[in-house]
């Protein structure tokens, strides 16, 4: 098992508040971790491109520590398809919000908590097995029952 772990600068977002360094360092100590590295912006192509190129090298397991899930997690996923490897192998921890943002008056704090979270996320990038995807047929068969201005309108959508 060879976890990469990428810690995103995202500017001045994450960058600006937290040591950067201090937690690649500490990442790089991680069990499993192989890769531990920095980048401005993990979500750009150039940063993409950072982290294909380790995969390409053998690392199965992805830990990026960035801005939310919400934001990038396909992205990632995307990336990690693209590059032969499962989406599932991807743990996303978001320092940004839950760290450079809450705790932007106090770096210390902010970095030791990025810490134990990308830790947390190394440890579960461990526990990761891949999972297939599946195609799952569906019945789309409706019925509506009413002759009411609903039921008119619902079976007219229905039918589009």
């Amino acid at each position: 098992m060879q976890i990469g772990v990428y810690i995103c600068h995202c500017g001045l977002n994450i960058g600006g508040v937290l040591d950067i360094d201090a937690i690649v360092a500490e990442a790089a100590t991680f069990d499993g971790v192989c890769i531990a590295r920095d980048i401005d912006f993990a979500c750009s192509d150039a940063g993409q491109e950072e982290i294909k190129a380790d995969i390409e090298s053998g690392v199965d397991r992805v830990v990026v520590a960035a801005c939310s899930p919400r934001m990038h997690q396909t992205t990632f996923e995307r990336l990690l398809e693209d590059s032969g490897l499962n989406p599932y192998l991807l743990v996303m921890v978001n320092i940004r919000e839950q760290c450079s943002w809450v705790h932007s008056d106090n770096t210390s704090l902010a970095t030791q908590k990025a810490i134990d979270l990308v830790r947390m996320g190394a440890s579960e990038a461990s526990e990761l097995t891949p999972i297939p995807k599946r195609t799952i047929p569906i019945n789309q068969d409706a019925l509506v029952i009413g002759a009411g201005i609903a039921g008119m309108t619902a079976a007219l959508d229905l039918a589009d």
